[in-house]
C-alpha cells in the first residue's frame, strides 16, 4: 500500500510533502539540528494521519515558567549504552532497483537517505546479506557448484553476484558518508555445505565448519578489497526459522561450537576485527545468545547478541544486557507487512523499536527492506512477498514509507557516538532521550493514548511545554 492511497491531498501538498512521483528532495525537512536558535528547541512532527510527516515545526521556547501537563524529566547525569547507527537493510532487492535508477535520480534519493546535512535523513547503519536473502531475485551464495560438488578450499569463491548491483549502489552510499557502519548476516551457506543439499532449512555439515569460518574471512577481506569496511557480522539471520529461501536451521549449541573452534579463532588469525554477533532473531528466546554467552570459551569472540521483534517482548534484550553487560545489543531487523496501515505502524514502531529497543540497550535499530518495487518485488522463490520498503522505487519515482520517516525520527539527530541519557517515562508518553557527540540532546517522544496531550519536557531547570496529537511521534532537539 503506497503512502499516497486513500488521501485526499492536493497535487499541491503532495510535492510538499516530497511525496510526489519524482524523486525530489523534502522542502519540509528544514534546516539541520546544528542550527536551532539558542533558547528554543527544534520539534519535528509525524502524525499517523499523514498531516505532517516528519515535518518542522515551530520552535518552541524555554522557559522558568511552570510545567503544562506531565513532565518528562530529563537527567544528563544517567548515562547508558552508546548508539552506533539507525538505518535499514540493503537487500540485494534493493540496491538493483537503486541501480537501475539513472544517475541523477539515484544520486538525488542517495543523498537525501545518506547525507548529514540540511533536508537529509543521514542514516547510519546498513546491514547487507551475505550471499542472498530472501529479497533478491535469485538465491545465489558466493560458491555455488554442480551438485554433488564440494570446494573445501574455496578456491572458486567470488563475490561477483554482489558486484553487479550491490557494490556499485554501497560505493555510491560510502562517497556520501565514509563513516556508515555496515553489518553483514547470511541467510545460508553454500549449498554443498548442507546437510540436506538445499538452499532452504538444512544445518552446517560440521565437515565444513572450518570452510564456513574462512568463508566469512573471505567475504570479510574482500569487501574490503573493493573499499567496503564490514563493521560486523551476524552468524546466522533467524537461526532457528528454517523455513524461509534461503534460510539454515542452527541451535545455540551448534552456533558456539561454530563460533569458539572455527569462526573466532579465524577472525582472530587472519587479524580480522569484524564483530562478530550472535542470534539474530526473536525475542522470545534470550536463552539462544545467553547459551552462547556462558561458554566462555565462545564469550571471548563474541561482542554481542542482535534481536528481530516478529515474537517475545523487546524487554529481554534487557535480560541478556543484564546477564552479560560489557556485551552489545542490537536490533537488526523488523518488517512492515504491505497490507499494514501508517496509522497503525507509526505508533509500534516508535514506540516499541526506536524508544523500547534503545531502552533496553540496543545500539542499534534498523527496519527491515529499504526498497521494493510497487509488487513487492524482487523476492526468491517462498521469499517475502508483502514486504514494503521504506521506498517505493517504481523506476525514478520515488514513494517514502512508513519506515522512511519512523526512521528517519532518530537518525537525522541521534547520530553515531550518541549517548543513552536519563529521562522519565509513563505508559501515555514513552521517550528516549541522548547527548550527542556534539552537545545537543535530543528527545524523541511518541503519544500512546487516544487523545491529545500537553506536556513539557524539563531540563537544566527550565521547562518547554508542547503538544502530541493521539498516536504522534515527536523528535525534540536542542
Amino acid at each position: 500500500m503506497s503512502l499516497l492511497s486513500k488521501q485526499t491531498l492536493s497535487l499541491a501538498l503532495l510535492l510538499s510533502l516530497g511525496l510526489g512521483t519524482s524523486c525530489q528532495r523534502m522542502p519540509q525537512a528544514g534546516a539541520s539540528a546544528a542550527s536551532v536558535k539558542k533558547g528554543t528547541a527544534a520539534f519535528w512532527l509525524t502524525n499517523p494521519d499523514k498531516s505532517a510527516l516528519f515535518q518542522a515545526q515551530m520552535a518552541p521556547a524555554w522557559t522558568t515558567n511552570a510545567a503544562t501537563g506531565a513532565v518528562i524529566e530529563i537527567d544528563d547525569q544517567q548515562t547508558f549504552q552508546t548508539i552506533d547507527g539507525f538505518g535499514y537493510c540493503l537487500t540485494g532487492g534493493s540496491a538493483e532497483l537503486l541501480h537501475r535508477m539513472t544517475p541523477a535520480a539515484r544520486a538525488a534519493i542517495l543523498k537525501e537517505l545518506f547525507a548529514t546535512d540540511g533536508t537529509n535523513i543521514g542514516v547510519s547503519y546498513l546491514r547487507l546479506s551475505i550471499g542472498a536473502s530472501d529479497l533478491d531475485a535469485t538465491v545465489f551464495s558466493y560458491d555455488d557448484l554442480p551438485e554433488g560438488q564440494t570446494d573445501p578450499t574455496l578456491a572458486k569463491f567470488s563475490l561477483a553476484p554482489d558486484k553487479q548491483h550491490l557494490i556499485p549502489v554501497l560505493k555510491e552510499i560510502l562517497a556520501i558518508n565514509p563513516s556508515i557502519k555496515i553489518l553483514g548476516s547470511p541467510w545460508s551457506p553454500p549449498t554443498w555445505m548442507k546437510t540436506n543439499g538445499n538452499s532452504k532449512g538444512g544445518s552446517l555439515k560440521p565437515e565444513f565448519y572450518d570452510a564456513y569460518a574462512r568463508y566469512f574471512a573471505k567475504y570479510v577481506q574482500g569487501m574490503k578489497a573493493e573499499g567496503i569496511r564490514i563493521d560486523a557480522i551476524t552468524v546466522q539471520n533467524e537461526p532457528l526459522h528454517p523455513g524461509n529461501n534461503p534460510s539454515l536451521l542452527m541451535l545455540a549449541e551448534q552456533q558456539a561450537e561454530f563460533v569458539k573452534n572455527n569462526l573466532g579463532p579465524t577472525f582472530k588469525k587472519e587479524k580480522i576485527d569484524t564483530k562478530i554477533i550472535v542470534y539474530d532473531h526473536n525475542a522470545d528466546r534470550p536463552d539462544y545468545p545467553l547459551t552462547i554467552l556462558n561458554d566462555p570459551e565462545a564469550r571471548q569472540y563474541v561482542d554481542g547478541s542482535a534481536f528481530h521483534l516478529y515474537a517475545g517482548p523487546i524487554e529481554a534484550l534487557s535480560k541478556v544486557h543484564d546477564a552479560y553487560p560489557d556485551k552489545g545489543l542490537y536490533f537488526t531487523e523488523q518488517w512492515v507487512g504491505s497490507k499494514s496501515k501508517f496509522s497503525e505502524n507509526l505508533p509500534w514502531h516508535v514506540r516499541t523499536l526506536i524508544i523500547g529497543a534503545t531502552r533496553n540497550w540496543a545500539r542499534t535499530v534498523l527496519e527491515w527492506n529499504l526498497a521494493a518495487d510497487p509488487q513487492q518485488n524482487p523476492h526468491t522463490p517462498g521469499g517475502c512477498t508483502e514486504c514494503r520498503g521504506a521506498l517505493t522505487l517504481d523506476g525514478n519515482n520515488v514513494t517514502r514509507e512508513d519506515a522512511y520517516y519512523i526512521i528517519a525520527h532518530a537518525s537525522k539527530f541521534v547520530r553515531p557516538g550518541s549517548v543513552r541519557i536519563g529521562s522519565t517515562t509513563s505508559e501515555t508518553l514513552p521517550n528516549v532521550a541522548y547527548k550527542t557527540p556534539s552537545g545537543q540532546r535530543v528527545v524523541i517522544v511518541q503519544n500512546n493514548s487516544k487523545e491529545t496531550q500537553a506536556f513539557s519536557l524539563r531540563h537544566a531547570s527550565k521547562t518547554l511545554s508542547t503538544t502530541l496529537n493521539a498516536g504522534a511521534a515527536g523528535t525534540y532537539v536542542w
